[in-house]
């Protein structure tokens, strides 16, 4: 039987639409005023511009603004964390979103950490990863929120199933882990020390590849029946799992593209939003 085809594009779409009603509804509540998502680029990397853009785009489609910040290569820690903070004072700024990564001599998590929790919705911070692991009040991590929203949105359900989360990473698999874990999964954390991983995927009811190798995870270390969420994206179109093998096999997977990607922009206007309705609405 065909595996359930998780269309992160597709639900990214939907969602745009009550986001657009969501945000023309606060327009008209506020006098016109609308959720302004501050975007900043750091040098003048083609990829990084190239996202922020889209974030940009993204924020149009819905009715939002975008305020877009851009910084030369020689910016210094001192003077990034200064524009953050004017960002911080800005009551007309809801959300602020700092690209990553940042060049090198830029202390990036300093930087991170110093988005004011009521803006940080791209789910940066230390304090945001702390709250939401306590299961307090935060925006999540953009890429694994909208993972979690891409299962809820298909009714996978998570309570007591084995979760395998590979890669460990502050913005991606720690906070997934957390989250599935806050879900009631079980859950065990991959990395690159992980010994006898293949044995240990095979155990996963859920499959969370966040690794950034192309095709790393094999398709014979993942069961009949489990549900794969591939993370990643190399050149050509492939991610960080053996996909083709398991779409006759698997219960569920999220395409390379249009799974997790389209997920991650849309929480990240998503969250938005819901800055600006809490000060705005």
């Amino acid at each position: 039987m065909p595996a359930l085809i998780l269309d992160g594009k597709a639900l990214a779409q939907q969602t745009e639409q009550a986001l657009s009603r969501r945000v023309a509804a606060l327009k008209e509540k506020s006098g016109g005023q609308t959720p302004i998502l501050a975007t900043i680029l750091v040098g003048d990397d083609p990829a990084s511009a190239t996202y922020v853009r889209m974030k940009g785009n993204a924020c149009r489609r819905v009715g939002m603004d975008s305020l877009q910040v851009e910084m030369p290569t020689t910016t210094s820690t001192a003077e990034l964390l200064a524009k953050i903070g004017e960002l911080n004072d800005n009551p007309n700024v809801h959300g602020i979103l700092l690209q990553h990564p940042v060049p090198p001599q830029i202390d990036e998590r300093a930087c991170f950490d110093a988005i004011a929790l009521s803006k940080d919705v791209d789910g940066v911070t230390c304090l945001g990863f702390g709250r939401m692991s306590m299961g307090e009040a935060a925006y999540g991590c953009a890429t694994p929120k909208g993972i979690m929203r891409l299962l809820e949105g298909y009714d996978i359900p998570l309570e007591g199933r084995h979760a395998v989360v590979l890669g460990r990473s502050p913005i991606l698999g720690k906070p997934m882990a957390m989250m599935l874990l806050n879900a009631n999964a079980t859950v065990t954390i991959c990395h690159s020390r992980t010994r006898q991983l293949p044995d240990l995927v095979r155990q996963a009811d859920i499959v969370v590849a966040a690794v950034g190798k192309p095709a790393f995870v094999r398709a014979d270390w993942v069961k009949d029946g489990a549900v794969v969420v591939d993370a990643g994206y190399h050149p050509g179109g492939v991610g960080d799992v053996e996909l083709a093998p398991l779409a006759e096999r698997v219960a569920a997977y999220t395409p390379v593209p249009g799974g997790v990607g389209p997920m991650t922009i849309n929480t990240l206007i998503y969250q938005s939003v819901e800055a600006g309705e809490k000060t705005l609405g």
